[in-house]
C-alpha cells in the first residue's frame, strides 16, 4: 500500500468494501501456501500494487467526476462458461459487430491512465509491454490464451483490482483465498465491477450507448449475484465436454504455476480445478434457474462445426440481427483465428491425476445435487 501510495501520489484508497480482507488473505496466501519463487515473488508484488494503484486513482477520479456512476451499463450480453469452454472465442466474435463494444485487454487490466495527451492514451503502452514481457516469460501461455493490446479480452483485470477471483488462483497454490473467495458475498465486488464499466465507457466518450459483451469465467461462479447486479443482462451460456474443461484448465492452471512456484505440483491442480469445475457447474445451475431474461446456450464442438449457424440461432435468440455485414466481419476473424492456431495446446489428464470417469462422476454428481459440498 505504501508503494502504491508513492508510485501515484495519492493516499485515499476509497471505501473498504471488503478488499482490504481480501489483500490480508491473499499476501497471508502467498507467504504461507504458494512457495514462490523470487521471480514468483516479484510478479506478485508488481501485481498487487498495480492493483492498489488502480484503486487510488479510482477513488480520486469518482470523487472528482461522481457523474461517472450515473453512465448506464444497459442490457449487456454476458458470457457465462468454464474456464477453457470456448469463452474467449465467443466473445471475440461479438466483438466484431460494431453495434456492440466489449473491453480491450489494455483497458481489463489498465481501467484509468496515468495520464492522457492530445489522444495518446498510457494504457496502450502497459497494455503492449505487460503482453510481451509476460511472452517473454512463458511463452507458451500464448498459444493456450492468445492476446494483443487492442484486441477483445475478459474483464479479470479488474477483478485483481478486487483482490478477488480466478486470475490469482490460476497463478499461484493458495487454497485459503480460493475457499473464502467461494464463500463470500461478492456484491460489492461486482457493483464496484459496474462501477468500472462505467468509468471505461466515460474516459472513451462514448455517447453511443452500445451493449457491452462481458466474459470472465468466474461469471458463472458468481451468476446469481452477476445478475442481481445486471438484472437486464442477455446470457450466452456455453458448454463444453467437461473432461476437455478440466484438462485445459489444469494444463493452463499448471502453466502459470510452475513460471512462479518450486511446488506446481500437477496432482494438486488436478483435484483442485476439477473441485472448481464441478462448483461452478453447480452455481451456473443455480443461477440459470432464476433467469428469465433472453439467453441461449451455445455447444463448443457445434461452433467448431458450423460457426455461422450457432451465431446466427445467438443473434435470434437475443433478439439482435444477424447481418451480412456482421457475418463477413465474423468470417475474417475467423479465418485469421484458424490460421493462428495452428500451433495446438497438448495436455494429458492423466498428468494431473485425472482420468475420464473420476471427471464425469464428479460433475454428474455436482448436477444431480446442487446442495453437495464440493471440496478440492
Amino acid at each position: 500500500m505504501k508503494a502504491a501510495a508513492g508510485a501515484v501520489g495519492l493516499s485515499d484508497f476509497g471505501l473498504d468494501n471488503g478488499w482490504r480482507g481480501r489483500l490480508e488473505r491473499l499476501c497471508e496466501a502467498l507467504a504461507q501456501e504458494a512457495a514462490l519463487t523470487s521471480l514468483g515473488t516479484t510478479i506478485a508484488y508488481g501485481q498487487l500494487v498495480a492493483a492498489l494503484a488502480n484503486r487510488l486513482r479510482a477513488a480520486a477520479l469518482w470523487q472528482r467526476r461522481p457523474e461517472i456512476l450515473e453512465v448506464p451499463i444497459e442490457r449487456p450480453i454476458i458470457i457465462v462458461g468454464q474456464m477453457r469452454s470456448g469463452s474467449t472465442r465467443m466473445q471475440r466474435m461479438l466483438a466484431c459487430d460494431p453495434g456492440l463494444t466489449f473491453t480491450r485487454f489494455f483497458e481489463s487490466w489498465n481501467p484509468l491512465p496515468r495520464w492522457m495527451h492530445k489522444g495518446f492514451d498510457d494504457r496502450i503502452v502497459r497494455g503492449w509491454f505487460a503482453l510481451r514481457l509476460a511472452s517473454w516469460l512463458n511463452p507458451q501461455f500464448k498459444i493456450i490464451h492468445p492476446a494483443s493490446a487492442f484486441a477483445a479480452d475478459e474483464e479479470i483485470g479488474i477483478h485483481n483490482i478486487a483482490l478477488y477471483g480466478a486470475a490469482f488462483e490460476a497463478q499461484w497454490r493458495i487454497p485459503s483465498f480460493a475457499r473464502a473467495g467461494e464463500a463470500a458475498d461478492c456484491r460489492p465486488i461486482y457493483e464496484e465491477f459496474r462501477a468500472y464499466l462505467q468509468t471505461i465507457r466515460w474516459l472513451r466518450r462514448d455517447q453511443r450507448g452500445r451493449p457491452w459483451v462481458l466474459k470472465i469465467p468466474q461469471f458463472g461462479q458468481d451468476l446469481r449475484t452477476v445478475l442481481e447486479v445486471f438484472p437486464d443482462a442477455r446470457l450466452v451460456v456455453l458448454e463444453r465436454d467437461p473432461v476437455s474443461v478440466v484438462g485445459s484448465s489444469a494444463s493452463l492452471v499448471h502453466n502459470q504455476m510452475a513460471v512462479q512456484s518450486r511446488s506446481a505440483d500437477p496432482l494438486w491442480i488436478g483435484r483442485e480445478w476439477l473441485a472448481k469445475t464441478a462448483l461452478r457447474k453447480q452455481r451456473i445451475d443455480e443461477g440459470l434457474s432464476r433467469h428469465s431474461g433472453p439467453g441461449v446456450t451455445v455447444d463448443f464442438h457445434e461452433m467448431q462445426l458450423d460457426w455461422r449457424s450457432e451465431m446466427r440461432r445467438v443473434y435470434n435468440s437475443l433478439g439482435m440481427p444477424f447481418t451480412s455485414d456482421v457475418e463477413r466481419r465474423m468470417a475474417r476473424f475467423a479465418a485469421r483465428r484458424s490460421h493462428a492456431r495452428l500451433r495446438r495446446h497438448h495436455y494429458d489428464i492423466a498428468d494431473f491425476g485425472l482420468c475420464e470417469a473420476t471427471i464425469r462422476r464428479a460433475l454428474d454428481d455436482a448436477a444431480s445435487d446442487p446442495g453437495r459440498q464440493v471440496a478440492a
